[in-house]
């Protein structure tokens, strides 16, 4: 079974789209490429155990199971040294995309106490959103107590949109709830 999301663009946004920017190519319309999920974790140099939690938790998330990251050089200052294990990271495309997309706009950010919205000023000038959430928990798949500390975590969307006003079109018409 196809995705409901993709379903969803193939029916409503991609005329929507077109109509809006005036696309005489189908190929043309912008499109979310990936999805990548990261989880820093700083506090892994002096506790490992931290990363084994961490790539649980972004396992149950993303639906497939994240590459740990590797610090690419020392930094004395923080205790860090070459190839130490520093966080974990996924790249979801296809359906599970899509399926992903699905919870985060439905389910997990209306979880989010005193929710007004995602920022609208997250993209990068190439149509690329980034989205940083202070603490995994919103998402439903995670069992509250089994967590040992409250975690960050980085979404970042990549589109195949030229501009930042391309790129929220997109969003805006996938369900992406914008601030005001």
């Amino acid at each position: 079974m196809a995705a409901r999301l993709k379903a969803h663009y193939q029916t409503t946004v991609i005329p929507a789209l077109t109509k809006e920017f005036g696309y005489t190519n189908l190929m043309a319309v912008p499109k979310i490429e990936k999805i990548s999920l990261n989880i820093g974790m700083g506090e892994a140099s002096q506790n490992t155990k931290l990363i084994d939690g961490a790539m649980n938790e972004l396992t149950a998330i993303a639906g497939q199971r994240p590459v740990i990251t590797k610090a690419r050089k020392s930094i004395a200052a923080f205790k860090l040294r070459e190839g130490m294990a520093i966080g974990c990271a996924v790249t979801l495309r296809g359906d599970r995309m899509y399926e992903f997309l699905d919870r985060l706009v439905n389910v997990s950010l209306p979880r989010v106490r005193d929710f007004r919205g995602v920022p609208s000023k997250s993209f990068d000038g190439r149509g690329n959103y980034t989205l940083g959430m202070k603490d995994q928990l919103i998402f439903p798949e995670i069992d509250y107590n089994k967590v040992d500390k409250a975690k960050g975590l980085n979404i970042c969307i990549t589109t195949t949109a030229k501009t930042d006003a391309e790129g929220m079109a997109l969003l805006a018409q996938m369900g992406m709830p914008f601030t005001k």
